[in-house]
């Protein structure tokens, strides 16, 4: 599923492993102190490297934790993206499904102040933060609706999807939240 805007900027759908990805930057769904342990998180360091876990540890000791909705970045190890954008998204029951959209778009922000033109997105905040998919798919689609016609570099948003049923839910609520945009 892919969808343009007036600018230019594609948003596109793909289910696909994202430590696998060719882009500028990838985005991990990181918890507040930067420790890679499981989910998306566990597998970047896997696949990028430990550098990217020693980067992180760095990050938090000169800035502290990464308040919910904030972002950090590193270098991309091994992966095939030049850098990772740390996102930290709400913890559902915890934290409002809604600073998933700070996250979104601090995401998308840093990538085009490091003049990016393209960024993966998984699925923020649905693993063991236990958001579910369609509150996700409605917040991201909205923040990424709300930042694309402002962003000067970035030019291609991946929103990279492990499994049938999370695709299926995101393909569904972006037709809904950006159907005007949908490209043939």
């Amino acid at each position: 599923m892919r969808f343009r805007f007036l600018n230019g900027v594609t948003v596109e759908l793909i289910k696909a492993d994202i430590t696998e990805v060719e882009a500028d930057a990838i985005v991990n769904a990181a918890n507040s102190y930067l420790e890679h342990g499981g989910g998306v998180a566990g597998a970047i360091v896997r696949r990028g490297g430990w550098v990217i876990q020693e980067e992180s540890r760095e990050w938090v000791r000169r800035h502290g934790p990464v308040p919910v909705g904030g972002v950090a970045v590193t270098s991309a190890g091994r992966l095939k993206a030049k850098y990772v954008i740390h996102a930290v998204g709400p913890r559902c029951g915890i934290e409002p499904i809604e600073k998933l959209d700070d996250a979104v778009a601090n995401s998308l922000r840093k990538a085009d102040e490091l003049n990016l033109v393209s960024i993966a997105f998984p699925a923020i905040s649905t693993g063991i933060f236990g958001c579910p998919y369609d509150g996700a798919a409605r917040m991201m689609a909205r923040a990424i609706r709300r930042e694309a016609l402002g962003l000067r570099s970035v030019r291609r948003i991946i929103i990279c999807l492990y499994d049938d049923e999370a695709f299926n839910v995101f393909n569904r609520l972006f037709n809904d939240e950006l159907r005007e945009f949908k490209a043939s």
